[in-house]
């Protein structure tokens, strides 16, 4: 699992597989305004975005995320 963060859009990025491979995500899901899942072909998860990341993650989970 790796974690980053991009401050300037607010944004977090879980992957659960790493490196994702160009076009690996075949199915993506909004959860809410905020969470947007990314899924293989075979419905296997393998990431997690957040939107207004400050606003929802615990900020010494930010400063460990890996910086975009």
């Amino acid at each position: 699992m790796k974690l980053e963060y991009d401050k300037e859009v607010d944004a977090a990025y879980i992957y659960l597989e790493y490196p994702l491979k160009e076009r690996e995500a075949k199915k993506t899901i909004q959860l809410n305004d905020n969470i947007i899942l990314d899924f293989d072909e075979n419905n296997k998860l393998l990431g997690v975005e957040i939107l207004d990341a400050s606003k929802i993650l615990k900020k010494e989970v930010l400063l460990e995320a890996q910086a975009v």
